[in-house]
């Protein structure tokens, strides 16, 4: 996949609360990804950082990590938690140190950058025992929202890319819209 992404001229549609807890609420992302005061994590995608500041309050340092400069402007405009980062660089080339992050974060954003290099550079930021967890949209669900089937990812695609850069697959769940993942590396 990799190549769409969402357009920034609708970015207003990405601070769409209702829409966007439709699909992954706040308090499912808490459990998921279970923030802590030393946690440094990093939201691949970012966008407006709808989801970034769900967890930012109750995570150490936190990076917004989008490829779109347009993106930034517009998290930049509604104003940015003081302890994330904003990040412009593609999933491929981060530039985080090796192990230097305990959690990678992905909400519907997983289509846009997920293929084998992306993977692997993800396991190579995050720690031993670090984690990858993504909720996006299913190829194989009922198409009712999110972008064209054809540029997604169905659940057992998602996992086998995760498994093949290295990350156990703790969770694989299957949704009517989207799927969730929560893989780790071996410590």
């Amino acid at each position: 996949m990799g190549f769409h992404t969402f357009d920034s001229d609708r970015a207003d549609a990405l601070e769409d609360a209702a829409e966007r807890y439709r699909y992954c609420s706040r308090e499912e992302l808490h459990g998921l990804v279970a923030p802590h005061a030393e946690m440094h994590l990093a939201d691949i995608g970012s966008g407006t950082g709808f989801y970034t500041d769900d967890l930012a309050p109750h995570a150490g340092t936190v990076y917004a990590v989008d490829v779109q400069a347009t993106m930034h402007d517009h998290y930049r405009e509604k104003g940015v938690p003081d302890n994330v980062e904003l990040v412009e660089a593609d999933a491929t080339d981060l530039p985080f140190a090796a192990d230097e992050l305990d959690t990678v974060v992905s909400t519907m954003t997983f289509h846009e950058f997920a293929d084998e290099a992306a993977l692997r550079e993800v396991a190579r930021v995050l720690r031993p025992g670090g984690r990858l967890v993504t909720v996006d949209w299913d190829r194989d669900g009922a198409g009712d929202a999110g972008p064209p089937r054809d540029e997604t990812y169905g659940l057992d695609d998602a996992v086998s890319l995760q498994t093949d850069a290295g990350f156990v697959v703790e969770r694989a769940e299957r949704r009517p819209e989207t799927f969730v993942t929560v893989g780790r590396l071996d410590e």
